[in-house]
């Protein structure tokens, strides 16, 4: 499936934003630049790279995750509210020049093989303690989740989609991003909440 993926596609860089395959993310777009990308896209395949930028006015981060625009509507005021379906990261590997006003990458998807494998296995005792962690850490934080639908789907997806809303921070998120393997993402997800449980209970504090 990897290679039906393009390897040059537009871009849209939006800091503090981490998209995951699996996962759904809403997009009002409103800037010119933008609505000419996302009308591009509508009539072509229908799919736009997410990338996060960095504090530096036009850098971004080598990894991001290709988006299909699976449901659009336009709005009386010129705006289109999309909604992305997360397909698989890639890695850039250029940028490229045009004549547009939004940004285009050449990227690839070898560090991603996984992100398409529908056969990937998630470790069972791994998979149990990263919900148990997920659980407890969601809970101290005082965000509530329908547990019950949430394990109707399948193991891949809730990882990405529990990672994806965690209240860890964007910068933390974007490493978990860049793992090849969910299976690595649950374990240092497990790492990270366990850290941060061990904090609690010593400077009653947890992630911030």
């Amino acid at each position: 499936m990897l290679e039906k993926f393009p390897i040059k596609i537009p871009v849209f860089p939006l800091r503090n934003a981490i998209f995951f395959p699996e996962t759904n993310l809403p997009l009002n777009i409103f800037e010119p630049r933008y609505l000419k990308m996302v009308e591009k896209a509508i009539k072509s395949d229908g799919v736009i790279g997410m990338i996060q930028s960095k504090e530096v006015d036009g850098e971004v981060f080598k990894v991001g995750c290709l988006g299909k625009i699976n449901d659009h509507k336009k709005t009386g005021d010129g705006r289109i509210l999309i909604n992305l379906y997360g397909l698989s990261r890639f890695k850039i590997d250029k940028e490229i020049n045009n004549n547009e006003p939004f940004r285009e990458f050449q990227v690839n998807y070898d560090f991603f093989k996984n992100d398409t494998n529908n056969k990937y296995l998630v470790e069972e005792n791994t998979f149990k303690k990263f919900i148990e962690n997920s659980k407890k850490l969601f809970e101290k934080q005082g965000m509530g989740l329908n547990w019950q639908e949430l394990s109707k789907i399948k193991k891949t997806q809730q990882i990405y989609t529990l990672v994806m809303v965690s209240p860890f921070s964007v910068s933390e998120k974007q490493k978990l991003l860049e793992i090849p393997q969910v299976n690595d993402i649950a374990k240092t997800f497990v790492e990270l909440t366990s850290f941060a449980f061990y904090e609690d209970t010593t400077k009653n504090n947890i992630i911030q």
